[in-house]
């Protein structure tokens, strides 16, 4: 399955809208949308992955090299997770502890 990645602004933040698979084949594109918005400057971006059915250790890379850049440029990164799969694999990890995981956009935004 390809992945399919959408921005948007709300307010002062970008939020990257992905739906598909998140592997080895399709992670760059991840990394390339989270790049193009970090590149922007600082400021909170989050990354909406409840179009996600598939997330492998390649994409959990991205997500982490993103949440350090963010970090280093005085931004934030936050995602929004809603599949006990997908969630799984944060808690797994150990990388839920690190990137806030929200229910909804409008959640994260909050924060």
């Amino acid at each position: 399955m390809d992945l399919k990645l959408t921005t948007s602004r709300v307010g002062g933040a970008a939020v990257l809208t992905a739906a598909g698979e998140i592997d080895v084949f399709t992670a760059k594109a991840l990394e390339e949308g989270l790049d193009e918005l970090l590149d922007a400057g600082p400021g909170l971006v989050v990354v909406d992955l409840s179009g996600v059915s598939f997330l492998d250790s390649t994409g959990l890379g991205v997500l982490v090299r993103a949440l350090k850049r963010a970090g280093q440029s005085g931004g934030s990164l936050r995602a929004v997770v809603v599949g006990d799969r997908i969630r799984r694999i944060f808690e797994i990890t150990g990388l839920d502890a690190a990137l806030p995981l929200f229910d909804t956009v409008a959640a994260a935004l909050a924060g």
